[in-house]
């Protein structure tokens, strides 16, 4: 099989061929954002930190649905937190997935308003 040679402007942490292992959590990842309530909090989270409370009051989504999303995004580590007195404050602090979470919604942004692909 002939590979295409890569882009040199693209930097990539391993070439191919990956290992399972890494093609399975970046699948997990990709799972974990594939559910549109769970895109718009960590949209929401790759600008600033917030309690669930905040996310609620900025999506209008129940409160437990907000917690159990957060609890499955915590679970997956794409999510921190830190306690602010009795309140739980929520973070991303991954500039993979911030960047990643900012393609996905820039992209269906191009898909949905027709604008061209990017090279």
């Amino acid at each position: 099989m002939k590979m295409k040679p890569r882009d040199p402007a693209v930097s990539l942490a391993h070439d191919p061929p990956v290992s399972a292992e890494l093609l399975d959590t970046g699948a997990a990842t990709l799972k974990l954002l594939a559910e549109p309530t769970r895109l718009h909090l960590l949209w929401l989270l790759s600008g600033a930190e917030y309690s669930v409370g905040d996310l609620v009051e900025a999506t209008g989504i129940s409160r437990t649905a907000v917690s159990q999303h957060l609890a499955k995004l915590r679970s997956g580590n794409l999510v921190q937190t830190r306690k602010d007195g009795r309140r739980v404050i929520y973070r991303m602090d991954d500039g993979h997935l911030v960047r990643l979470v900012t393609e996905a919604v820039n992209h269906a942004d191009h898909v949905i308003s027709g604008e061209p692909r990017h090279p």
